[in-house]
Formats: structure tokens, sequence, C-alpha cells
């Protein structure tokens, strides 16, 4: 399902993103002047098979009952927007109801008793106020009480990986009982991915509980690695990087993400967008967005992230 490449479809996009109302600022893509509509008109094509179209109607018969929750950074948001919208138009009057707090939004849609959640943890692994500031402690997962007994877990982390500066939430980072001002970040994402793990194996009924965590989702700022020579940022990029490779390869990252999944004893999925996503340098909100700001590491809905909800429900149906 993740090898393959975009084609143009013209029955795409699967929503009108100015008929969803749950689209926030960031990714409202249309909402906020973009000229160009080729970019939402890309289907992905596996190279061996057929992806699914996505089916609402079909989902929400599916899960009727259950609670699904996704827990990560604000790309997680994005890929909920997603889904929210593709329900949205799947079912007439769909009877959604929005609740939550700081740190937990929650869709349900009442119709179903189907509950939608997205839980904001930028490291998956805890922050904790102590004496000497904001302690990043890699090898604690106090969370996991919230979050183990869903029937639908899908994770995300790693945008939040190499913030310094004043765009770090975290003053010391602890591993065992060294505390350390800093560390190689590669090595803190290994350590604290390490660490969900063993949580996984340790406290996830698997047997209920369907586990996936979303591969890598690219950013678009740096031109080298491009088929379009000299660009610093996606502003402007209006169409895929045709073919099925990214020349520049999949980031450092991901092949930590596969090392770390593949020593975890229970069954987990790997949603393997990264390479997809690196193909659509189009796909994101650059300049059109509610804060104007030049963004090209989230996705414009309706887009990409539509795409990895097909994956994702044909995860979950295999």
């Amino acid at each position: 399902m993740y090898q393959g490449s975009w084609v143009v479809d013209t029955s795409y996009p699967l929503y009108n993103s100015l008929d969803c109302p749950y689209i926030r600022q960031e990714f409202d893509c249309l909402k906020y002047g973009r000229p160009d509509r080729l970019y939402l008109q890309y289907r992905w094509q596996p190279s061996g098979c057929d992806l699914p179209r996505f089916d609402g109607k079909a989902f929400l018969d599916k899960f009727k009952g259950k609670k699904i929750m996704f827990v990560g950074d604000s790309v997680s948001a994005n890929h909920v927007e997603s889904l929210i919208c593709l329900l949205h138009a799947s079912a007439p009057n769909p009877n959604i109801k929005v609740g939550g707090h700081d740190s937990m939004a929650t869709y349900t849609f009442q119709d179903y008793d189907l509950s939608i959640s997205v839980f904001h943890s930028v490291y998956l692994v805890d922050i904790v106020p102590e004496n000497v500031g904001r302690v990043l402690k890699l090898d604690s997962l106090s969370n996991g009480n919230i979050w183990k007994d869903m029937d639908v877990l899908i994770f995300n982390t790693w945008l939040w990986w190499y913030r310094s500066g004043p765009k770090q939430p975290w003053d010391y980072v602890q591993y065992g009982e060294e505390v350390l001002k800093d560390m190689d970040r590669m090595e803190a994402f290994r350590k604290a991915l390490t660490t969900w793990g063993n949580w996984v194996d340790s406290e996830v009924d698997t047997a209920k509980t369907k586990v996936v965590f979303q591969g890598i989702s690219p950013m678009h700022y740096r031109g080298e690695d491009w088929d379009s020579p000299g660009v610093r940022n996606c502003a402007m990029e209006k169409q895929p990087i045709s073919g099925s490779m990214y020349r520049g390869g999949p980031p450092p990252a991901l092949k930590v993400v596969k090392e770390v999944l593949s020593g975890i004893k229970k069954p987990v999925h790997l949603l393997d967008i990264t390479t997809l996503s690196q193909l659509r340098k189009d796909a994101h909100p650059s300049s059109f967005n509610g804060f104007h700001g030049m963004d090209c590491t989230h996705w414009c809905l309706a887009g990409v992230p539509d795409t990895w909800n097909e994956l994702l429900f044909a995860a979950l149906t295999d």
C-alpha cells in the first residue's frame, strides 16, 4: 500500500473543505486564499494493488460503539481533522458533539456512539516540572493510563525533537539517574520511543486495542533533494514529485522508528506515510493559512492526510 505514485483523479477531493467546520486555521488553505486547485485532485496509486476509496459510512458502522485516539503533536491534529471531515461528508446529519480540554479534543458521533480523540503529547514521554526546571524524562510515560483502554490507538512523534531555544519546552533531559542539559537528539528520540514500545508490550491489551504508529511526516523547507533546483521552501509548489522515489531517501528518524517497532513483541502497524508524503511538496499550506507565515510542515485540508486515512482504514480492516 505504501509504495506507488500520485495520479490525477478528478473525482478527488473526497470532501469540500469549505463545508467542513472542523478545520483549524493552520490547515484551511482554500479559506485563506490558495488560488490553485490541482493539489486537491491527486490520488495515491499503490504499485501492486488498488487502495480502496474512503467509505465513511463503512467506517462509522465498523467502529460503532468504539473509542479511537490519536496521540501526538499538531500533525496528529492535522490527521484527525481530515478524518472528521471525511466522516462529516459521508454521513448526512452526523450529529457530532465536540468536547475536551487543553490536552485532548474529542469528537463524538452520537448516532454511532463513536468517539475520536486527539491527545496532545509531542514527545509521548513525560515533561515534569522540578526544582532545576522542566525535565524531559525519556524513561517515563505517565499518560498511558489514559490511552491504553482505547479500541484503536494511532501514535505520532518526531516534529519537536530538534526544537531548541525558546521553542523547546524542556530545560533538562533525564534518562535513568542521569540528568543532562542536552543529549544527541536522535539518541533521545530512540530512547523515548523504546520507552513507548516497552509500554505497549507491558500495558496494552492488543487483543482488544489495535496499535498504529504513524511514520515520519516530512517537511519541505529545503530544496536540495527536490526536482526543483534552488527552491528553499514550499511556496509556489503546485505539483507532486513524479515517480515513486524521493531522491533524498527516507529521513534518519524513520530508520529509528522501524528499528524500535521491530523490537516490540506485540503487534503494531506502521502507517508508513513518509515516502508518499515526501513526494507531495505541493500539498503544504505555505502562506495560505490563518497565521500567514510559511508553513511547509503541516498539510492542507482537504489533502494528503485524507490519503493517510484511506491507508489507515485499509490497515484496520485488513
